[in-house]
């Protein structure tokens, strides 16, 4: 007879695939519409390029100068992106320019990625190491200097900081409106549109009182909110438009501001990533981060992408990771290689959080690959952060979203991603990793596979960790 006890069957080693690279093959359909153009008159690609690579030359010169005279760690004092009293004199004296230039330059190209700081060290960012052949990096780096537009230019001292906040919140819709205008607007226009919209946002933060209301006017009743003034807000409207001006964005003068290609190109791709996610089945700007997860399940990559975008574009940046981290730590294994997606997308402002939790054994394999890549890891290489109880752990947790959402031949060849060189070996790993949904995935994979004497074995491996045996 024939023993059916399974031979030592090899497992074809292929380097192991983030999870994301799980849904990204389980019932995907293609977007609902063709790619937007912008509007007419809008300059090429590679135009707008030009024109950033121009307006941030002085940064990536002090970045590039970093890079060269310092290496990694000795550029900061504080470990907050505060360049040190002697480097800043070692740059002015080899750069030729005035301290004060230095440090506005260097915050600049911190802004705009061209420097990244992680702890207490500064290192060139991923952007400047493609400056000179990437477009898409280029203009990845000054969208990142636009949005950042507050930080770039300090507000006038004196001022409410809850004022600031509500100029600042208020901007968007003063660009959208220079956008859609496309040309010269007086400040006048600007102003009165800013102070509508710092009203209602006045308005939306009133908390309904409990008990009956009593009319305007009458004694005890409670006074309507007080509209913006022009002396409140006009000084922090000067702040903004200058401020965007010193970043590129537009240009003022005799009273009026015009936005430049630049800065229309940006708010046109910012109101159409908020259009598309708006127009999603499942409106996914206006879900939790769960539920715009789970919306971007079946999009393909690049779709998926730019939901991401639009949702992060919606809310503070810190609120956001938080959401997204919030997500990952439920049940869904699925939802966690999303969440750890998205959180791509968010890149260097999302890297505190995701270090904070590292000592979470669910999240700790997907935050050292997001960290690995993050500092420049091939993605193809990043798993060999991972200790092989954290691959055996990955691989777990990516079969569970694979048996949850995908179909079984998917996870059959999910297999293939094992590090361990034999079925017996990675049984054996996985019973000891302890992963919660161990049992649910191999029984589920014990249904899927061909192969009645592997099936077998795996379904005994199974029934061992249900039952505590070994």
């Amino acid at each position: 007879m024939t023993s059916r006890i399974p031979r030592d069957s090899r497992l074809r080693l292929v380097r192991p695939r983030p999870l994301a690279a799980a849904p990204q093959a389980m019932n995907q359909r293609r977007p609902r519409r063709p790619a937007p153009r912008p509007p007419e008159g809008t300059p090429a690609r590679s135009e707008l390029a030009g024109m950033a690579r121009s307006g941030l030359a002085d940064a990536a010169r002090v970045a590039r100068w970093a890079d060269s005279a310092l290496g990694p760690g000795s550029a900061t004092a504080d470990g907050k992106a505060t360049l040190s009293e002697a480097t800043a004199d070692h740059a002015a004296r080899e750069l030729g320019l005035p301290v004060a230039k230095v440090r506005a330059d260097w915050d600049t190209a911190r802004l705009a990625g061209l420097v990244e700081v992680h702890g207490g060290t500064a290192r060139p960012g991923w952007r400047l190491r493609a400056w000179n052949r990437d477009d898409s990096a280029v203009l990845r780096g000054w969208v990142a200097l636009f949005d950042a537009w507050s930080l770039a230019h300090p507000e006038p001292a004196g001022q409410e900081p809850a004022a600031v906040a509500e100029v600042v919140s208020a901007m968007p819709q003063v660009l959208s409106f220079l956008q859609l205008s496309a040309g010269p607007v007086p400040v006048e226009q600007l102003l009165d549109l800013l102070e509508q919209r710092v009203t209602e946002l006045r308005t939306e933060r009133c908390e309904v009182p409990y008990g009956p209301r009593l009319e305007p006017g009458t004694p005890g009743a409670e006074p309507d909110p007080a509209p913006a003034t022009d002396t409140a807000l006009a000084p922090l409207l000067d702040w903004a438009l200058h401020a965007l001006a010193s970043v590129g964005a537009l240009t003022c003068g005799d009273g009026h501001a015009t936005l430049t290609p630049l800065g229309s190109w940006a708010v046109w791709v910012k109101l159409e990533q908020i259009c598309v996610a708006a127009q999603s089945p499942a409106g996914n700007i206006e879900q939790s981060a769960e539920g715009m997860l789970r919306g971007c399940a079946q999009l393909r990559p690049n779709a998926a992408r730019a939901e991401y975008r639009a949702w992060l574009a919606a809310r503070p940046v810190g609120s956001a990771v938080a959401e997204l981290l919030g997500a990952a730590r439920g049940e869904d294994a699925l939802l966690r290689g999303l969440a750890f997606e998205a959180l791509r997308v968010v890149g260097a402002p999302a890297e505190p959080d995701v270090r904070g939790v590292l000592d979470e054994p669910t999240l700790r394999p997907y935050a050292l690959l997001w960290l690995a890549e993050h500092d420049g890891a091939d993605p193809e290489d990043a798993h060999e952060v991972l200790t092989r109880t954290e691959a055996t752990w990955l691989w777990v947790d990516t079969a569970a979203a694979v048996a949850d959402h995908g179909e079984a031949p998917l996870l059959v060849r999910h297999l293939e991603s094992a590090v361990q060189a034999t079925v017996p070996a990675l049984l054996d790993e996985v019973r000891a990793v302890g992963h919660p949904r161990t049992v649910q995935v191999l029984v589920a994979l014990a249904a899927a596979h061909p192969d009645p004497a592997l099936a077998k074995a795996v379904r005994r491996a199974a029934f061992q960790v249900h039952t505590g045996g070994s």
